[in-house]
C-alpha cells in the first residue's frame, strides 16, 4: 500500500504536482507498471483542484512517464521510451546551436566504442538485424528517403547491440539530428551510396564476427568518410542544426 501524498498548503500550480509525482517515481515508490489513485483521491490528496491533477498528468504522459491503457481510467507509471528521451536531448542541443561539425566529433568518439563493444556483446538476432539493414539499404539504393531510414536504423541496431542503454540513450539525439541532413548528401555526393554499403557492410561482418578492433577500425572510417561525403555534397558543416 503506497502511503498518501501530503496535502500541498498553499495555491499550487500544476508543476508542484508534476514535481511530487516525478520524486514518487524517481525513488520508485511507484515503479513501473504501477497504477496512480485517480484524480478524484489525487486531488483530495494533494488539496487541489482535479483541473490541476489533469494538468500536471498531461505533462508526465507527454515526458513518457504516464500512460493510460485502453479501457483504464487509471494513470499507469511507464519509462520513457528511447525516442521521446531522445527528442528532448535533441531539441536542448538544437536550441544550444550545435552545428553539424559538432554532431560529427561527437559521432567520431562515440561510434567506434559502440561498434567495438557490439563486436563483443552481440546476439545471433542483432547480427541477423545489421545483415538486414545493410540488405534494404543496398536494395533501396533509388529512394534516398528509404536509404537515410535504414542508415539510421543501422546506427541503432548497432547500439542495441552493446546491451548498454545508456550507449543507445547517447546515441540516438545525434542521429536524430544528421538523419535530416543524410538526405542531401545521399543525393549529392556521387559516391556516397556504394561508401555507406561498403563500410557499413564491413562493420557488420567485423561485428558478426566479434571482431571488436575491426569493427572500431571500419566504423572510424566509416565516420570520417561521412565528413568528406558533406563537403563533397557542399554542406557547410560549420552551420547551426536547426528543428
Amino acid at each position: 500500500m503506497h502511503s498518501p501524498f501530503e496535502p500541498i498548503r498553499r495555491e499550487a500550480a500544476s508543476s508542484k504536482v508534476v514535481e511530487a509525482l516525478m520524486e514518487r517515481i524517481a525513488a520508485r515508490s511507484f515503479d513501473h507498471g504501477d497504477r496512480l489513485p485517480s484524480e478524484t483521491e489525487l486531488a483530495r490528496q494533494f488539496g487541489v483542484n482535479r483541473s490541476t491533477i489533469r494538468e500536471a498528468l498531461r505533462e508526465l504522459q507527454t515526458c513518457g512517464l504516464l500512460k493510460r491503457e485502453r479501457g483504464s481510467k487509471l494513470m499507469m507509471v511507464t519509462r520513457p521510451s528511447t525516442e521521446i528521451v531522445a527528442q528532448g536531448v535533441s531539441r536542448a542541443l538544437v536550441m544550444h546551436d550545435v552545428t553539424f561539425l559538432d554532431i560529427w566529433e561527437s559521432m567520431s568518439i562515440l561510434e567506434p566504442s559502440i561498434a567495438e563493444t557490439a563486436a563483443r556483446r552481440r546476439t545471433a538476432e542483432d547480427a541477423t538485424r545489421l545483415e538486414w539493414l545493410w540488405t534494404r539499404f543496398v536494395e533501396d539504393k533509388d529512394d534516398s528517403a528509404r536509404c537515410v531510414h535504414h542508415v539510421a536504423e543501422f546506427f541503432s541496431a548497432l547500439a542495441q547491440a552493446t546491451h548498454n542503454p545508456v550507449l543507445v540513450l547517447q546515441q540516438q539525439p545525434l542521429i536524430q539530428l544528421l538523419e535530416p541532413s543524410l538526405h542531401a548528401m545521399i543525393d549529392k555526393a556521387p559516391q556516397a551510396h556504394s561508401r555507406i554499403a561498403t563500410a557499413q557492410r564491413k562493420v557488420y561482418e567485423a561485428v558478426e564476427a566479434k571482431d571488436a578492433a575491426d569493427s572500431r577500425t571500419w566504423m572510424a572510417k566509416h565516420i570520417r568518410d561521412f565528413k568528406r561525403g558533406y563537403e563533397v555534397a557542399g554542406i557547410d558543416l560549420s552551420l547551426r542544426i536547426t528543428d
